[in-house]
């Protein structure tokens, strides 16, 4: 009998170096990689207005159960790990969470304010919700609960200070080796990448690695932003608590 594959969930935000994570995960030898499975099904639950709405409905599957068949069937390639990237929005009411027992589910944190400064660029309507800070801490608090320990988190600031050092950590936790391909990959698009790719992964595709941190915009975040902000704080917090921490992030 084959072994069984390691199968990953990282559930992010959006504007959190989601894409660069899933780049640097695509670029290990054993692994394949999907792209924000529940994008289209979370469209269609919803009816939200997003980029690219109606090409990213027509582009992937959105019934929630053939989605989970395949996250939880046989891996692309036939390769040891899988890894998948996931915003922690698109679990809405009619997509069930019982699959994620089949994953080692990790947590990819940003600041909000960070967040929001990025985000507005490309949405100027949104609540909280889309942001999904707070679904992320359910979901942690879940995973807790059912190990009796905290699930692994990362901060998108501390990967791109020392993505080495933390990523070392992150595939410990994991229980896979870490590779030092993680940290460079080759520019371009990917056939793995979503139909939404040209709306939002400009950045990702001219980059071959993880860049550094970039401070926020002087001017403050207005009012209808910062309000978004104060709600996801205390969740944002709450997750920060248990980040892991490189010594170069540290020192």
């Amino acid at each position: 009998m084959s072994e069984e594959p390691i199968r990953i969930a990282m559930w992010s935000g959006p504007r959190n170096i989601s894409t660069a994570m899933m780049r640097a995960f695509e670029n290990r030898e054993d692994t394949a990689v999907i792209d924000e499975p529940f994008y289209a099904a979370y469209l269609k639950l919803t009816g939200t207005e997003h980029p690219l709405r109606e090409k990213v409905l027509d582009a992937h599957e959105s019934d929630g159960q053939k989605i989970v068949d395949i996250l939880q069937g046989p891996v692309p390639g036939d390769c040891r790990v899988f890894y998948q990237k996931h915003m922690a929005h698109h679990m809405v009411a009619g997509i069930h969470r019982d699959w994620m027992t089949s994953c080692r589910n990790a947590f990819l944190i940003r600041s909000p304010e960070a967040v929001l400064a990025s985000y507005s660029s490309k949405r100027s309507h949104f609540r909280a919700a889309d942001i999904g800070f707070e679904t992320q801490r359910e979901m942690f608090d879940h995973e807790a609960d059912r190990f009796g320990t905290a699930p692994p988190v990362i901060d998108a600031d501390d990967v791109l200070r020392d993505p080495r050092g933390v990523l070392l950590l992150l595939c410990a936790r994991l229980g896979i080796p870490f590779s030092e391909r993680m940290l460079r990959w080759p520019a371009g698009p990917r056939p793995t990448d979503g139909a939404w790719a040209p709306a939002w992964y400009d950045a990702v595709e001219k980059s071959t690695g993880f860049g550094f941190p970039r401070p926020l915009p002087a001017e403050p975040l207005p009012d209808h932003l910062k309000a978004v902000a104060d709600a996801s704080r205390p969740h944002y917090d709450r997750l920060a608590r248990f980040k892991l921490r490189s010594d170069a992030v540290l020192n």
